[in-house]
């Protein structure tokens, strides 16, 4: 499970920047190419928060889908399937320009 240190590190980044104020809310864009399950990365969150000034902070997880772009003839498009290819024109050779995100986009705290 690699939610569980993903977790820890979300943790780490809210308590930081809290400052030493009650984490109310994290807000996560985690990308499909991550392969996080966003509930095992809450229930790990929760875990990780206990006796940090995030306990009892809510978590709310963006999912970002994964897209490229074809360098044969620059479409974009989303990424569902493997494998990946360029649906104008069956390219692979694509570069990923979403979906390998993994950000903590805002915290809210208590004044």
């Amino acid at each position: 499970m690699h939610e569980l240190p993903i977790a820890r590190a979300v943790v780490a980044v809210a308590t930081r920047h809290a400052r030493g104020r009650r984490v109310v809310r994290v807000d996560l864009r985690i990308g499909h190419l991550r392969q996080v399950v966003a509930p095992a990365l809450a229930f790990a969150f929760e875990l990780s928060a206990r006796e940090t000034s995030a306990e009892g902070a809510a978590v709310h997880i963006v999912p970002v889908p994964a897209a490229a772009r074809c360098a044969a003839c620059g479409a974009e498009t989303v990424l569902n399937d493997f494998p990946f290819a360029c649906p104008a024109c069956t390219n692979r050779d694509l570069t990923i320009v979403r979906g390998e995100e993994l950000l903590v986009d805002a915290i809210e705290v208590e004044d």
